[in-house]
């Protein structure tokens, strides 16, 4: 790995290095080595530019969760080390919301949820990320729900003349890495059958999924077979059935002792115009960034991860409705 620490032996031996050694290690202040100092860290809920707004995040998020772990399933990747890499990292995050914070005052619960990072690292640094936390899971295992913790954000953020704008092209910022991913064999796959199936080509999924598929999706909802895919994907397409889908980035890999899989960056971009995953109809428009992982097997994808943040979803449409008061 020309130009990283030699202590890692490859690049997700890096990434799930750094990520144990910054959150479980305490080792906060490596952010100013392994983060350059303009990083742009877009999720689905703001848009952050610099290291200080990351390592201020990191401390805050430590704070409410003192003894939170972040345990690597997989690291999706391609790209060299001379050229720069690009880590789809999907993480099983484990927490006890021990202290007051962004989620309120300490409840005490112990969560278990899913987060997908895309980082961009060249010369042992990171400096572009796309960060996708299941909010949907965190305020769920708390007692609230997507809405009601959108609109409690909103007012806290001092309403919604003054509330943080979740991210939208009109507010994205254009970091160093352009790179589109690698144009390995399940990448575009993987890449064909979310087109088709956002084509409301919904046959796809018995053709295409394995009948035994295990599914991961917004909310930390695990399902099983062919129903569990069809009633996400439907019910995401059925509410922004005019939006734009768009892939922003694929990658397939074929390593050792894995199956063929692959890592989507997507995005939905339209209007809120029907009745499905978020309820009736407000003609909202919406923004949303979605990154899914799958493992193929010998009869289809054999496991599906997909991530957004449906409290991102949720702040638009009542900054649309005006709701939020």
């Amino acid at each position: 790995m020309n130009g990283f620490d030699p202590k890692f032996r490859d690049f997700p031996d890096y990434i799930l290095g750094i990520t144990r050694e910054i959150w479980e290690e305490r080792g906060i202040a490596t952010l100013h080595d392994y983060y350059a100092p303009d990083i742009v860290v877009r999720s689905p809920g703001s848009v952050v530019i610099g290291n200080q707004g990351v390592i201020g995040a990191t401390m805050a998020t430590l704070a409410e969760f003192p003894d939170r772990q972040l345990l690597g399933e997989d690291v999706i990747w391609s790209g060299t080390p001379e050229e720069g890499m690009l880590s789809s990292h999907r993480i099983l995050s484990t927490a006890t919301h021990a202290r007051d914070g962004v989620y309120g005052k300490a409840t005490g619960t112990k969560l278990t949820y899913r987060i997908i990072a895309d980082c961009h690292a060249i010369a042992n640094q990171i400096n572009d990320e796309w960060l996708i936390r299941d909010q949907g899971a965190i305020v769920r295992q708390m007692g609230s729900t997507p809405k009601k913790y959108a609109r409690a954000l909103i007012r806290s953020e001092g309403g919604p003349e003054k509330a943080v704008r979740p991210l939208c092209p009109a507010n994205d910022v254009a970091g160093p890495y352009t790179g589109r991913g690698n144009d390995n064999e399940w990448g575009q796959k993987y890449a064909d059958i979310l087109t088709r199936i956002m084509g409301a080509d919904m046959a796809a999924i018995p053709r295409d999924y394995d009948r035994a598929v295990q599914t991961e999706y917004p909310g930390g909802v695990t399902g099983h077979s062919w129903a569990s895919a069809d009633g996400f994907w439907m019910g995401l397409r059925a509410a922004l059935p005019n939006a734009k889908f768009t892939i922003d980035h694929q990658i397939g890999r074929d390593d050792p002792l894995m199956p063929p899989r692959a890592a989507i960056r997507w995005s939905l971009h339209g209007r809120h115009e029907g009745w499905g995953a978020f309820g009736k109809p407000t003609g909202a428009e919406i923004y949303l960034l979605g990154i899914s992982h799958a493992e193929f097997g010998p009869y289809g994808i054999r496991r599906e991860c997909t991530l957004f943040d449906e409290t991102a979803i949720w702040k638009q449409i009542l900054l649309h409705t005006g709701a939020a008061e």
